[in-house]
């Protein structure tokens, strides 16, 4: 049977934790061999082949720290790390734009720039050192390549009947790449108005929300759907084992397929709990091995710029990006009217 401790016991054992308390967490909590993990998903892969399956494993192996994983949407990860702000659970949080930038501007980061961050384009990290990017992604579409064979071109050819039920995007405000149509719509319509225009019209083809934009892509390959939202890196991982995956981007009647970078950005988190574990795996996650790993492992984009991979995906990769125009949104606007355009897309819908 175990012993309880005494009241004094109890107070001693407090007050020492107070008195040794780091970066929000114990010196108990500081010397766990754990770091906790909180990442949009997409980076983890079906049968454990991912590239986080691959450097998580290396990481274990060389520092003997054990990384635990939570996944979800990007927007849920945030609001998840959000309502633990007094009671931090996560070291490291991982998610897509804008919701990195949310998490940065509601304190959930604390500064850090991992080793080699001077190595990542200025554009894909923040300039208060709060987060960096690890992985460059883009979004996109997919469509089934069995039973549409030639990938739509416009967003006006989404409007088609044969697309009534077959059609899906994640929620936007929920998940990264949801709120990516949104972005992308209002890029490429020209303004919020023309754009929740076309979202109000397309609703009559989509068969509703999704949390996640990685449960998509199954139900294309599969036939369920013929079309639905996701990003590069996800989807050309998930090709792998789902054959009838196809890649594209959508246009404007007469125009290019446009797209925008959408990195997987990785934080430490305020108040970590294993906060120097926490810095040693946003370090491991930028080394030259890990990233050369991005492209040929995870189907990815590596962050640094230093880093030129030409192992046979990163070829097919961009092969993907050819005659695509990629636009940078004003993700300072974004961030701070988030809550706006998710309302104004929610009012158009009726979602």
């Amino acid at each position: 049977m175990r012993t309880l401790p005494t009241a004094a016991a109890v107070t001693g054992a407090l007050v020492l934790a107070a008195s040794l308390t780091a970066c929000g967490g114990s010196s108990a909590a500081s010397d766990e061999k754990v770091v906790t993990v909180y990442s949009a998903d997409g980076l983890k892969g079906e049968a454990g082949d991912g590239w986080y399956d691959k450097v998580f494993a290396d990481f274990e192996k060389q520092t003997g720290i054990k990384v635990k994983y939570v996944e979800g949407g990007s927007g849920e990860m945030v609001q998840r790390a959000l309502r633990e702000k007094s009671n931090t659970q996560a070291d490291v949080l991982v998610t897509l734009p804008p919701f990195i930038q949310q998490a940065g501007s509601k304190g959930l980061l604390q500064a850090y720039a991992p080793r080699d961050a001077d190595r990542v384009d200025g554009a894909d990290k923040a300039a208060d050192g709060t987060w960096t990017s690890v992985v460059n992604n883009y979004f996109g579409f997919v469509h089934n390549k069995k039973e549409l064979p030639t990938a739509p071109k416009t967003w006006e050819e989404l409007l088609d009947a044969k697309f009534k039920n077959r059609l899906q995007y994640s929620t936007p405000g929920v998940a990264g790449d949801g709120t990516a149509v949104l972005i992308k719509a209002v890029h490429d319509f020209g303004g919020r108005e023309p754009a929740m225009e076309y979202l109000k019209r397309l609703q009559a083809n989509n068969v509703g929300p999704s949390s996640s934009t990685s449960k998509l892509a199954p139900k294309v390959d599969k036939g369920e759907l013929l079309v639905a939202n996701g990003d590069v890196q996800m989807n050309f991982a998930q090709s792998a084992s789902m054959p009838n995956l196809g890649i594209w981007f959508p246009a404007r009647e007469n125009g290019k397929p446009t797209t925008f970078a959408l990195p997987y950005a990785a934080g430490l988190v305020n108040k970590a709990p294993h906060a120097e574990n926490g810095r040693k795996l946003l370090d491991f996650l930028l080394s030259e091995k890990a990233q050369r790993e991005v492209s040929a492992v995870g189907g990815g984009f590596p962050a640094r710029k230093d880093v030129k991979p030409a192992d046979a995906n990163a070829l097919a990769l961009a092969r993907i990006m050819e005659g695509v125009e990629v636009f940078e949104p004003d993700w300072a606007d974004i961030d701070k009217n988030l809550t706006a355009y998710v309302d104004a897309w929610k009012t158009a819908t009726g979602s």
